[in-house]
């Protein structure tokens, strides 16, 4: 055996996996229109009015962004207007958990 063996190795990159989730789930109205997913399929205007405060930018720019992440699926049907439904993928879906778990923390907490 060597005495290089015992040279602990230091990594060039030290990924986090907390952070790539981070980067997945998007900004603070992500974790609301997850919530609001959960249950059902929404529209919209459903989600607007289910969570206070959130623009309309806001919210198209999360919904982009849950999207382009392949957490969520867009639905457009051909109807005047169009519209138009969100649901969660089976990645969206997975983060259930993580979620639930969020929830404990705080109503133990806070």
């Amino acid at each position: 055996m060597t005495l290089s063996n015992y040279i602990p190795k230091e990594p060039a990159i030290i990924e986090c996996n907390i952070e790539k989730t981070l980067d997945v789930i998007g900004g603070k109205w992500a974790f609301l229109v997850l919530r609001e997913l959960f249950c059902e399929k929404r529209r919209f205007g459903e989600l607007q009015r289910l969570i206070p405060n959130v623009s309309p930018r806001a919210l198209t720019s999360t919904l982009r962004h849950l999207e382009s992440q392949g957490v969520l699926e867009r639905h457009v049907f051909p109807t005047v207007p169009v519209t138009v439904e969100y649901s969660l993928t089976p990645k969206g879906v997975d983060l259930h958990c993580i979620l639930h778990e969020m929830k404990l923390w705080a109503a133990k907490w806070t």
